[in-house]
């Protein structure tokens, strides 16, 4: 059974011979090689040899595509700043709908129009190409309100569900449907899995997310099931007040960050959910020991029972020692669900 193999039959409930590795690498992955990270965000062969590399050296089971928030709104037109070594950014004071009339004058975007999201397009085929036969290659598209803060500015975005609901609506209506443009193509390139990331969501009530943000998650992950693509949800924060509805998305994975409790997911997603994490990135896979790794996930793992895929509450941190991150693929090289 190859890592591509193991991937799928989990997600169908299949037996596997062991635990499915999928932590996220990104900085992690550009310093691997040796990159800028400016380049690992704009150039897909640089991306897709950071994802092989990290890969292939500690035994993941899958490789990805994410490496910012910013490739859509980009592509729509948004103000966007780019640094050697960091992230890149989106600048709140410029954001493109600053003013909400012009979002009647947006138009979608191509992802095949040589753009950003066309660049995260060929990462897919590349590493599709290169790998996909023996590992899980995934994809990645911005939630609905991950997206609309980016074209709104987040601050801004807050105020409009109580200021201007109408607009909040009609923004996320257009963020799923230039999603969904963004995941087809990825699918047709050879994504197995397209992950959401929906960070913004943490940030909202239970009552917002309820009204506002989870009926266009579910209408995004519907959508991507019906062109025949799996979904990954990644929300970073805490998301206590949300899990019960994250786990009525109906999403093959469901990522939780350190502050969301596994067990407390477990029992309010019910059994069958696939969950992933939630080691913290930073006090244990990055300032802690291998000994701490295997003892957190090994704990992760009890919380979450059989359906569980190994993996850290959030990103790898770029310093992250390598004998914490082969504990952590460790333990699920070592381990059946």
């Amino acid at each position: 059974m190859n890592s591509r193999e193991r991937v799928l039959a989990h997600l169908a409930g299949q037996p596997v011979d062991r635990l499915p590795a999928m932590p996220i690498t990104m900085m992690f992955a550009a310093r691997r090689i040796g990159a800028r990270y400016r380049d690992y965000c704009t150039d897909h062969r640089v991306l897709a040899e950071g994802q092989i590399r990290v890969a292939g050296e500690f035994g993941f089971d899958y490789v990805n595509t994410m490496s910012d928030p910013a490739r859509e709104a980009a592509d729509c037109g948004a103000r966007v700043e780019y640094f050697d070594e960091q992230p890149v950014a989106l600048n709140e004071e410029s954001a493109l709908l600053a003013n909400p009339a012009a979002l009647a004058r947006l138009q979608q975007p191509d992802p095949l129009g040589g753009g950003r999201m066309t660049n995260g397009i060929q990462a897919v085929a590349l590493l599709k190409e290169r790998v996909g036969r023996d590992l899980i290659v995934e994809g990645w598209v911005e939630g609905p309100i991950a997206e609309g803060a980016d074209l709104r500015g987040i601050n801004t975005l807050m105020l409009d569900f109580y200021d201007d609901t109408a607009f909040v609506r009609d923004l996320f209506e257009f963020v799923v449907a230039m999603e969904l443009r963004f995941a087809r193509e990825q699918i047709a390139a050879g994504a197995d899995l397209i992950g959401i990331g929906d960070a913004a969501a943490s940030l909202v009530g239970p009552d917002i997310y309820g009204e506002f943000v989870w009926p266009y998650e579910k209408k995004l992950v519907d959508g991507i099931h019906a062109l025949g693509g799996r979904t990954r949800l990644h929300i970073c924060g805490d998301t206590r007040k949300h899990l019960a509805r994250m786990g009525r998305l109906g999403c093959h994975v469901v990522d939780l960050d350190s502050l969301s409790p596994l067990a407390e997911a477990r029992e309010k997603m019910g059994p069958s959910q696939i969950l992933l994490g939630n080691a913290n990135p930073v006090t244990i896979l990055r300032n802690g020991t291998p000994d701490l790794v295997t003892r957190t996930v090994a704990q992760c793992h009890a919380d979450a029972g059989p359906r569980y895929v190994i993996g850290a509450g959030c990103e790898v941190p770029r310093d992250t020692p390598d004998a914490n991150l082969r504990a952590l693929v460790a333990y699920a090289h070592e381990h059946k669900p």
